[in-house]
């Protein structure tokens, strides 16, 4: 069966927000080029159930490089254990590069699910934030929802490819949903990364796939 059909698929639009467009905050490479096919497939409706993330930040974040004298932006620290990475200031909550980008047809969605509200802790994966002060990664609530409307598979894109597609994908195969991401329908923060992030998608048997696979 075209999993565009099935019941039991759900699209997940990652970030689609304009703080990671060209000339935003934390600009994705070429992130503007997925807009237009991206709207075209929600407007044609091929999957029953369609969920957007939107990175959602307070002022001050602690993912922020501004919130670390002295550190430069990108710089990497360790912050309860675990790598992060110092972004410049994006996608703060009420600000319009926060909004899901305004050249989409959102009538689709089913569900928004806003991610790295809490100032402490940093949030990539649709599925879960990142580790905490406390050594856990607390649920966003998408899996349970996701399993109560019957869905089994999952079709990943947005930005960025390289991070927070990454974690939503491999949270949804780390959670027992069948997990693929739309490659044509993402892009990275820098294209350095992709062969490291194709070579990793498929060493966990994640999906490669074309948005075209949809059409018709």
């Amino acid at each position: 069966m075209n999993p565009a059909l099935s019941p039991h698929a759900a699209l997940i639009v990652v970030d689609v927000q304009p703080d990671f467009m060209p000339g935003g905050a934390l600009a994705c490479h070429e992130g503007d080029a997925i807009v237009p096919g991206l709207d075209a497939l929600l407007r044609a409706r091929r999957f029953r159930h369609v969920v957007a993330t939107q990175d959602w930040h307070p002022h001050g974040h602690v993912s922020f490089v501004d919130a670390h004298p002295g550190r430069a932006p990108f710089e990497q620290i360790t912050l309860y254990g675990q790598p992060q990475t110092l972004w410049p200031a994006h996608c703060v909550q009420g600000t319009p590069g926060a909004a899901l980008h305004p050249d989409i047809d959102w009538s689709a969605l089913d569900a928004v699910i806003r991610k790295g509200s809490d100032s402490a802790v940093d949030s990539y994966s649709g599925f879960r934030e990142n580790h905490g002060p406390h050594g856990v990664r607390p649920s966003t609530g998408l899996a349970g929802w996701l399993r109560e409307r019957g869905v089994d598979e999952v079709f990943v894109c947005g930005l960025a490819r390289d991070v927070c597609v990454l974690w939503t994908a491999q949270d949804a195969a780390d959670l027992g949903f069948r997990a693929n991401v739309l490659w044509d329908l993402s892009r990275p923060v820098t294209p350095a990364g992709d062969a490291a992030t194709r070579a990793t998608l498929q060493a966990q048997g994640i999906g490669i796939v074309d948005s075209t696979v949809f059409a018709g």
